[in-house]
């Protein structure tokens, strides 16, 4: 798999993730209502730039206490993380049927800046919100937590499911504070131009709009500014 250039990466964080979901429809490869987080997943830090990176995954539970290979599946977690050829971004999916026991705190959000990772998303619970907002670490999650209950790794390296988004380890993630979208591999290189482009062609509409009176828009202007923003989105 080819792998975006730290430069490609910084990029694609100009932009807001609509923008990038936006840009990623022009090349046709899915539905537009599939590859990204449902509203379930919502920013605990709506103030971050986006985070943009590759998918280290991996399954989590607190109902009931671990076991010895628990805990190595834990440590193989992390070496996922360093043997990321890029920058990784935790993606983990808690498999109880209600969140319980939070994953994420001080302890974790501080080992895992040691280890290379800014950000997580997660359809299950974070706490230590004070301590993970001054680290600079991205939470994006279901909910908050107060305790960590039983927490424990079951898996790593597996596909998940994040608020109806399937991630594979190595997917490109781009997130914030709207949620989560999976850049596609085989256009990653080409979605910040596309970016540039739906920019572009919303000018139409947004000049036009802007440069009317509040209450006097002309609707027949209007349809004449959405078809030429609908022809520059289809260049």
């Amino acid at each position: 798999m080819k792998y975006l250039t730290e430069a490609q990466l910084e990029e694609l964080r100009q932009f807001d993730t609509p923008t990038v979901c936006n840009a990623i429809e022009k090349f046709k490869l899915r539905s537009k209502t599939e590859g990204f987080t449902s509203p379930a997943i919502k920013a605990l830090f709506p103030d971050r730039k986006p985070i943009v990176g590759y998918a280290c995954t991996a399954k989590i539970s607190a109902r009931y206490p671990g076991t010895k290979e628990n805990e190595e599946s834990l440590y193989a977690y992390y070496q996922s993380i360093l043997d990321c050829p890029s920058t990784p971004i935790s993606i983990i999916q808690d498999i109880d049927e209600e969140p319980i026991g939070s994953f994420w705190g001080e302890v974790q959000t501080t080992v895992h800046k040691a280890l290379g990772c800014m950000g997580v998303v997660t359809n299950g619970g974070v706490r230590d919100l004070d301590e993970a907002y001054s680290l600079g670490f991205t939470y994006l999650a279901s909910c908050t937590l107060v305790s960590h209950g039983y927490i424990h790794m079951e898996a790593t390296g597996t596909p998940v499911e994040i608020g109806g988004l399937i991630v594979r380890p190595g997917d490109l993630i781009h997130a914030d504070k709207h949620g989560a979208v999976l850049i596609p591999n085989e256009v990653a290189d080409q979605v910040a131009d596309a970016c540039r482009q739906m920019q572009q062609a919303e000018l139409p509409v947004l000049n036009g709009c802007k440069a009317t009176e509040d209450g006097k828009l002309d609707l027949a202007d209007l349809r004449l500014w959405r078809a030429e923003m609908a022809k520059l989105r289809s260049k």
